[in-house]
């Protein structure tokens, strides 16, 4: 927790990387392919990305372990490497954030298990944490500073996930949930909905990410300050608004606009700032630029 207070306090905006999945793929991932596996399979094509970020201005960095529950991994036939993949993932950030010339956190990715919990899905809550719980002890074991629970619709979903972590470790949590839908989560969330309910569990950092653009996530981080003006507050939008071109999704943010939204979320009460999908150690660049004009708050 020291490490990331002293960020926290110095008033200045934390920048963090921007997406693995998008780098993964331009080095070479393929469609169906589990991104976590690639944690040892290609272990130096994944510490390359963190080091880009790194050398980008990236002051934490999220492990590749966004799929990392045993639920989600069953689906590539991993289920029962999920201690190792996961440990394997954060051991590889870690080295390169040990390695970094300024101090750099490791943050542990998890994300949705993509199935619906009970009642609304056949995935029970207790099943859900186990999966969280076996997750997290991985992710500890590598060496990680903090949990990073992300891109989550559902509030039941972060709660297993908390529940989870808890269970095997005190460090800090920060999560971020994808308001997407007319200022909500598909799951009909509200910024301050999840702030009230969220606030209960101890989380040290909570925001938004992904969703459909710049704008609809700088007005999530707007309901969540005046929802609670002393919370450190994340915002890591896509880089622009996906569109298909042929049979990819592109995203149409540059660098230059993913700067000036960094300075637009700040002024609005954002405190770590990065990027999501589409983004890339171009894009932090830039944001890193903008971001070191800014006064202290």
């Amino acid at each position: 927790m020291a490490k990331l207070d002293t960020l926290l306090h110095s008033g200045k905006p934390i920048l963090l990387d921007g997406a693995m999945g998008t780098m993964l793929m331009e080095a070479g991932l393929e469609s169906g392919d589990s991104p976590e596996e690639w944690n040892t399979l290609q272990s130096d094509a994944v510490r390359r990305i963190h080091r880009e970020y790194i050398q980008a201005g990236s002051r934490i960095i999220l492990t590749n372990t966004f799929g990392g529950t045993s639920v989600r991994m069953e689906t590539h036939g991993l289920g029962e490497r999920v201690i190792e993949l996961n440990k394997k993932a954060a051991e590889n950030a870690r080295a390169e954030a040990d390695g970094a010339p300024h101090p750099v956190l490791v943050a542990g990715s998890m994300g949705p298990t993509g199935q619906l919990l009970e009642p609304l899905g056949t995935l029970s809550i207790s099943d859900a944490e186990q999966s969280f719980a076996e997750q997290a002890a991985g992710l500890a074991e590598g060496g990680v500073d903090l949990f990073w629970v992300e891109t989550m619709s559902d509030l039941s979903e972060v709660k297993a996930a908390v529940v989870g972590i808890r269970s095997v470790s005190e460090l800090p949590v920060a999560a971020t949930m994808s308001f997407d839908s007319h200022g909500h989560t598909m799951m009909g969330v509200s910024p301050e909905q999840a702030v009230k309910e969220l606030g209960e569990l101890n989380i040290q950092l909570l925001g938004a990410n992904c969703g459909t653009g710049s704008d609809e996530l700088i007005e999530a981080i707007k309901k969540i300050r005046a929802a609670n003006p002393d919370l450190p507050i994340i915002a890591k939008a896509n880089a622009g608004v996906p569109k298909m071109v042929g049979t990819e999704v592109v995203y149409d943010g540059s660098p230059e606009v993913m700067a000036a939204y960094a300075v637009d979320v700040w002024k609005e009460g954002a405190t770590l700032i990065g990027g999501c999908c589409g983004s890339t150690p171009a894009h932090v660049r830039a944001m890193a630029e903008a971001l070191a004009e800014i006064q202290p708050r």
